[in-house]
């Protein structure tokens, strides 16, 4: 007989699988501009909607009821928030999310472009929601009174409701993890470095006088980034001007070129008051195409497309066709297609000065008029 020492133990193998959920996540900023001035007038059951918005390839929407969806939470002063499935499905199918409202605090942004929005939330609360057919919705379960918000209004008067949403999708396994995965590289933050290096003016080595204020810069940034300050500030000017001089800018407010650099340092605009923002992407159209910054010319037609009405079209018409711009100026033409809007526009102050600035463009016009 053989001994039990002799024996050979079984062979085991080991293994193991990580299953995952499969998600999609997103958010949608509600800002309701006036809220402060509107809050009170609005009736019991009335929401504030808004626009419809995708994550995990569904719709959703946000109905907010600022004096509740019904009496009870009425005579509480409570809000009422709802997340909608807003979808028109043939066949019911099974959308499982979850969600978190949040009111934001108040932003606060450097004119570099850097948003700082304060971190603490007011309230939030997440739920799950499950629907099997269209415009199914789920509200939080939280009560909060109206009037815990004021201090998360705006100096304007605006209220900025933001809802995160994960839909969950499906469980797979997950493949095997390669070394890779355990580095993350974040986002490039060059643009936040550049403004910084803007802002405090560390190693600037040229100065430019508008009007009464002064803006210290970097020569070799400025070059990089416009042919035209490269021929300035590395051709003739730098051979007569020292690094103490001052450059001189005329014909430019100094809003406006302060708004310059920001975009040569940070490839975005910095922020700005709804109200001021055509006329400064109109000033700073003139400069992108001064400079020769065909994206910030690119950028600011696309913001004038959305501010063309009667009052305007004329204007932002004789600005597209003196700055060779031309989506903005087909975007002028659709608008005047009716013939309403045109007569309108040609009773304007505006449509006096495009006529003695672009006369070919104001007998096109005419002919759009002629039976």
């Amino acid at each position: 007989m053989s001994s039990a020492s002799g024996r050979h133990k079984p062979s085991r193998s080991a293994s193991a699988s990580t299953v995952i959920a499969n998600n999609a996540a997103g958010y949608h900023d509600l800002k309701i501009d006036g809220y402060s001035s509107i809050k009170d007038g609005i009736p019991v059951g009335m929401p504030i909607k808004s626009s419809p918005f995708s994550v995990g390839g569904y719709r959703w929407r946000i109905s907010f009821f600022p004096n509740g969806d019904n009496s009870a939470r009425a005579a509480l002063g409570c809000i009422s928030l709802f997340l909608f499935l807003d979808e028109d499905v043939a066949d019911p199918v099974p959308v499982t999310a979850q969600f978190e409202f949040a009111f934001m605090g108040q932003e606060r942004a450097s004119l570099f472009g850097n948003r700082k929005r304060t971190e603490k939330k007011l309230w939030s609360s997440s739920a799950a929601v499950t629907s099997f057919g269209s415009r199914t919705g789920s509200r939080s379960p939280e009560l909060l009174n109206k009037s815990s918000l004021d201090g998360y209004v705006t100096k304007q008067g605006s209220l900025t409701v933001r809802c995160d949403v994960v839909v969950f999708k499906e469980f797979l396994a997950e493949e095997p993890v390669s070394p890779a995965t355990f580095v993350s590289v974040p986002p490039s933050d060059l643009h936040l470095h550049l403004a910084d290096l803007l802002e405090t003016e560390k190693g600037a080595d040229v100065v430019f006088k508008v009007r009464r204020e002064k803006f210290a810069a970097h020569r070799c940034v400025l070059a990089a980034r416009s042919p035209v300050f490269s021929a300035d500030l590395f051709g003739a000017m730098k051979e007569s001007h020292t690094a103490a001089d001052v450059v001189q800018v005329n014909d430019m407010e100094a809003p406006v070129f302060k708004a310059l650099l920001c975009f040569l340092y940070t490839d975005s605009l910095p922020e700005m008051r709804k109200d001021d923002e055509d006329v400064m992407c109109q000033h700073l159209l003139v400069a992108a195409d001064r400079y020769d910054l065909e994206r910030l010319k690119l950028v600011c037609e696309s913001k004038l497309c959305e501010y063309i009405d009667v009052g305007t079209a004329a204007t932002i018409l004789t600005l597209a066709e003196q700055h060779h711009c031309n989506g903005l100026k087909k975007a002028c033409f659709n608008f005047l297609g009716d013939p309403a809007k045109l007569r309108a526009v040609m009773a304007s102050d505006g449509f006096k000065h495009l006529s003695r600035s672009c006369p070919s463009i104001k007998k096109d016009l005419l002919s759009m008029l002629e039976p």
